[in-house]
């Protein structure tokens, strides 16, 4: 299945300014410059045209397949996230969640280190990105703030899955088969945006 044309359209919020560079034949970089800062994100080897157009960003696909036109979707989705990004700004929120073991974790310099997971000497430490702040709140919260949702998003989840337990590492509580196991872990419990 073809489609010969497709337009998707996202309004430039106010406060915003967009600045889109054709740096080859199927390559642009968009810029997105607001209030709390500027981000910059490569479309490379895209069937999408990116043009700014009386306050909005058009992309638009001609003679598409099926794929290239879902990719419509995609990129529409990226940009407001952007907008959102410099106006807004993205915080994830985790749970520190621990049964016998307390879990203790603490920001040194440009590293998180996860400390004491299921009684365990050995440390956890991920490399905090450029442009991601991390904030541990009392001995259970870890907030991860950034104007990048998909940077924010990652490293989030990358907390979570340091933590995360597979095969024989998750036993079954007191030898009981059937049951949850162990739930000791770092879990994403919230998304929300730093300015309401």
């Amino acid at each position: 299945m073809r489609v010969v044309y497709s337009v998707e359209e996202v309004e430039i919020p106010k406060g915003v300014n967009v600045s889109i560079e054709k740096t080859g034949p199927f390559d642009y970089v968009v810029k997105v410059k607001g209030p709390l800062g500027e981000l910059v994100k490569e479309f490379r080897n895209t069937p999408v045209v990116i043009n700014v157009h009386d306050g909005k960003i058009v992309l638009e696909v001609f003679d598409a397949r099926k794929k290239e036109y879902a990719i419509l979707g995609t990129y529409k989705g990226i940009l407001k996230n952007m907008f959102l990004g410099v106006t807004k700004g993205w915080r994830y929120k985790l749970k520190i969640i621990y049964t016998h073991f307390p879990v203790l974790a603490k920001v040194q310099g440009s590293q998180l280190v996860i400390e004491n997971f299921l009684g365990r000497k050995s440390k956890i430490t991920l490399d905090i990105p450029k442009g991601v702040k991390v904030e541990v709140k009392g001995k259970e919260d870890i907030v991860v703030e950034g104007i990048d949702r998909e940077l924010v998003g990652t490293f989030a989840a990358s907390i979570q899955a340091a933590t995360e337990l597979h095969g024989d590492e998750r036993p079954s509580p007191h030898g009981r088969e059937g049951t949850l196991g162990v739930v000791d872990g770092i879990y994403v419990v919230g998304v929300e945006h730093i300015k309401a």
